[in-house]
């Protein structure tokens, strides 16, 4: 970056463990602080996070969001503005059969996530286990998605944009490691963050991930400065990615080994407060 260029910096959060609190919500305070810093002092500031639209939009409603915002960990931006998928990324057939097949050798099944203009339709095969039942409940209800269950996989007329599932840990350990060794694509694989028993596994179109969406974004508003903030092993390549990247006091512990500072936890609206001064900063000293 030439010194004499002006600042311009891209502020991109994680949610759950990051920016949300410890009821899963923006606080009005993390809201007020935001819009301060946005409205104030001209703050790009957006979210990426493996969650779809449908729970993105009521988590961020109250935040004067003007940025497309980071959906299933860079399989997708939504553009609050349009209400419309931009920059998708798509698995193909083959390769979902190829996944799908890895699950059901280990005696499982996974949702297909597949886009239909712009609804979010989530297929699943099985009857669904406990941990998948109160995974769906809360987002059964949503007008940007709906699940289909029992019922194949879904159409090869709508494109897929994830695999996930919701399971023991050791399970989709074992999974993950076929997919690597059998698929090109890109798998992730951690630990719920409520009950570390258990694991969520993701699978993306191969090069998909929150690092290389966050590198289009900054690309498309001519951001110069990329600064990041998360707390879980997923949000470790964004953070290798980031001019400044910024570990949550909760986060994992090889998170916050990787990053270059370490504010408060996701409780006490530390993202918020640091985007503000941050954001305060740079507009006082142009």
């Amino acid at each position: 970056m030439n010194n004499n260029s002006p600042i311009s910096t891209l502020y991109v959060s994680d949610l759950d463990g990051t920016l949300l609190n410890e009821h899963s919500q923006v606080s009005a305070e993390s809201a007020a602080m935001l819009n301060e810093a946005i409205e104030r002092f001209g703050a790009q500031f957006t979210c990426a996070t493996a969650r779809t639209p449908a729970t993105i939009v009521p988590l961020m409603q109250n935040i004067h969001m003007q940025l497309p915002m980071i959906a299933m960990a860079g399989a997708a931006m939504w553009n609050p503005v349009r209400s419309a998928y931009e920059n998708v990324r798509t698995i193909g057939e083959a390769q979902i059969r190829q996944i799908v097949g890895i699950y059901e050798r280990h005696g499982a099944r996974p949702f297909v996530y597949r886009h239909h203009g712009g609804i979010i339709e989530a297929y699943h095969s099985a009857q669904l286990s406990a941990a998948e039942r109160e995974f769906v409940e809360p987002r059964s209800h949503t007008p940007l998605k709906r699940f289909v269950l029992g019922n194949g996989y879904g159409s090869t007329d709508d494109e897929a944009m994830i695999i996930f599932s919701i399971d023991r840990y050791d399970l989709l350990k074992q999974v993950y490691a076929h997919i690597v060794q059998e698929v090109q694509c890109s798998p992730v694989c951690y630990h719920d963050i409520f009950d570390p028993a258990m694991g969520i596994l993701e699978v993306y179109s191969h090069g998909t991930t929150k690092a290389s969406a966050i590198r289009t974004l900054a690309n498309q508003i001519g951001a110069n400065r990329i600064v990041v903030f998360g707390d879980n092993r997923n949000d470790l390549p964004m953070m290798q990615i980031a001019n400044c990247s910024v570990a949550v006091e909760n986060a994992f512990p090889e998170v916050k080994q990787a990053a270059d500072v370490i504010i408060g936890a996701n409780t006490t609206n530390s993202v918020a407060q640091w985007v503000l001064n941050d954001a305060q900063a740079h507009h006082i000293s142009r």
